[in-house]
């Protein structure tokens, strides 16, 4: 079966999730995440997540540092343009995109390393 992109669930309801629950949701089945741990991300989307990163590249970095793999923030900082929520929202991207970007680099760094 095939995994269904963490930018699916952005927004969708009746969850209504943020772009770090996004990308939990995306790879909940691969890394057994349960959804009190979605829930508790809630207060890291939209700008909130620490230093002000993304909540999209948040939520990719904390899986990968489960599995004791790299950061994909400086890949994420490359192709969006920046890696501040605020800075962020000035690019021509949708939050959906950057989910989605955040997704694609997290599949990828699971795949290679």
């Amino acid at each position: 079966m095939k995994r269904i992109k963490s930018n699916y669930y952005f927004h969708l309801l009746p969850e209504n999730l943020n772009c770090a629950q996004s990308v939990l949701k995306g790879f909940q089945k691969e890394f057994n995440i349960s959804e009190a741990e979605i829930e508790n991300f809630r207060a890291w989307g939209g700008g909130r997540a620490e230093g002000g990163i993304c909540g999209a590249v948040f939520a990719a970095d904390r899986i990968l540092s489960q599995i004791g793999k790299e950061s994909v923030a400086e890949e994420f900082r490359i192709k969006a343009g920046g890696l501040l929520c605020t800075e962020l929202k000035d690019k021509s991207f949708s939050c959906s995109e950057y989910v989605l970007m955040a997704d694609e680099l997290l599949a990828k760094r699971i795949e290679n390393n």
